[in-house]
């Protein structure tokens, strides 16, 4: 049984209180206002100006404008439903949308490894792992274990 919010001093133990509904921590709302600030930022940027997004030296191309308009798409989608789930008090979309957001994050640390951008690689990484404790935090469990992804009754 999971303890009320004034209650609960464990760490990555969820807060709920009697009626189901989440409060979060500061950290976690820090973690996804500023991830949600980051994404709308590479969003904006990918659709001004794409060349920010690439080397110096990289043609930008008809091809490179649909995929900027793709990861603009995805990073605005993403800030919207983490806002969203956080300002509706909605643990579990929150929580999903923050498993998701950091599994993003991990592929593109990975595809970042592959295509030798070293530089951002440390920050993605950071962004990624920052997202997967706030989900443990709000399920109470990390990713790995089936109670992280279902909300029991």
């Amino acid at each position: 049984m999971l303890e009320p919010a004034s209650e609960n001093k464990d760490f990555l133990s969820p807060v709920v209180t009697a009626n189901g509904s989440g409060t979060f921590p500061w950290w976690v709302r820090m973690i996804v206002v500023l991830g949600a600030l980051l994404m709308t930022a590479g969003a904006m940027i990918a659709l001004v100006h794409p060349a920010l997004l690439v080397s110096p030296h990289d043609e930008i191309n008809g091809a490179v404008h649909i995929y900027a308009g793709y990861l603009a798409a995805r990073n605005f989608g993403l800030a919207l439903m983490l806002v969203a789930a956080m300002s509706f008090r909605s643990r579990g979309t929150l929580n999903t949308s923050m498993l998701l957001t950091a599994l993003i994050q991990m592929l593109d640390a990975g595809i970042d490894c592959v295509e030798g951008r070293w530089a951002v690689v440390p920050g993605v990484i950071i962004f990624g792992l920052l997202f997967l404790v706030g989900a443990a935090r709000l399920s109470g469990s990390p990713f790995w274990k089936t109670a992280a992804w279902r909300q029991d009754p």
